[in-house]
């Protein structure tokens, strides 16, 4: 079973912690994103492996976009 990893608001993604393939824990930082002129992490909502990254540093997402795919 997959789980979409979204983001909780539009912003900025400034760093990203974990490449594909790698295995995570609950509660893990996967993602900085960048609103509001203040770093938010975004963390793993389970155990399991990230199997798509579908953003880059840099890149600007919207409320709801997926960013990554864990496994």
């Amino acid at each position: 079973m997959s789980i979409e990893v979204r983001a909780p608001m539009p912003g900025k993604i400034v760093g990203i912690l974990v490449k594909e393939g790698d295995q995570v824990n609950a509660d893990d930082e996967l993602l900085i994103l960048e609103a509001m002129k203040m770093e938010n992490p975004i963390y793993s909502p389970m155990a399991g492996r990230v199997i798509d990254i579908k953003v880059k540093e840099k890149d600007k997402v919207e409320s709801d976009q997926v960013l990554m795919i864990l496994e």
